[in-house]
């Protein structure tokens, strides 16, 4: 399919033909979902912990005598029923990382792309190499666009001044071509590509 191409003025630059495989298949939010909890699952720390009972302070002394006093049986005070006792299978320091195969998280990346394209949200960029270096400059721009938020996608590298004058503007971000991520494309609004990393995209996922 064709597509629109246009500069970061907003301006008119020709089209582009669109795979049809890449940006056209079906948005599967099943297959979306999984590949979203994989991503969010290998950013854990994991490093939450709590104490057992035989890591917290204590005696190890029976608090009394088994009988003849009218209360419960009891052993330790470091036993979990008691305050300060240890905790009963609390978290443990662990990765929380599992694997999904590689057709599915390409089969994502068809899907958040196609899902973008279906509402309207994709804008292809002629190119952001050498332009609007400076934050003002590309503020302006964005306003022209009216971005809420966006993902702006380039080629295999990022321009050096185009990526630091994204730092200070909130909600817009970019990634170059190998970094693009089913997370990223949902969480902003809209998604920006680059003529070129729409070939790149289309070489990793055909």
């Amino acid at each position: 399919m064709k597509w629109d191409v246009v500069t970061l003025d907003n301006q008119s630059a020709g089209s582009i033909e669109l795979d049809d495989m890449v940006f056209g298949a079906a948005v599967r939010t099943d297959i979306l979902a999984r590949v979203v909890n994989w991503q969010l699952a290998k950013r854990r720390a994991g490093t939450h912990r709590t104490k057992r009972r035989d890591e917290v302070a204590g005696s190890t002394r029976k608090i009394y005598r088994q009988k003849g006093t009218g209360q419960a049986r009891h052993g330790p005070i470091r036993a979990p029923q008691f305050r300060g006792g240890g905790v009963v299978m609390g978290p443990v320091v662990r990765s929380h990382e599992h694997k999904l195969p590689k057709k599915v998280r390409n089969l994502g990346l068809r899907a958040a792309l196609s899902s973008k394209l279906a509402s309207g949200k994709l804008v292809i960029l002629d190119t952001v190499a050498g332009k609007a270096t400076k934050t003002r400059e590309l503020a302006k721009h964005v306003a022209k666009f009216g971005w809420q938020s966006a993902l702006v996608i380039c080629g295999p590298e990022v321009d050096v001044g185009f990526a630091r004058a994204v730092q200070n503007i909130p909600k817009l971000q970019v990634l170059p071509s190998q970094g693009a991520n089913v997370y990223d494309i949902l969480r902003l609004d809209t998604l920006a590509l680059t003529r070129e990393a729409v070939d790149k995209l289309v070489e990793r996922l055909r």
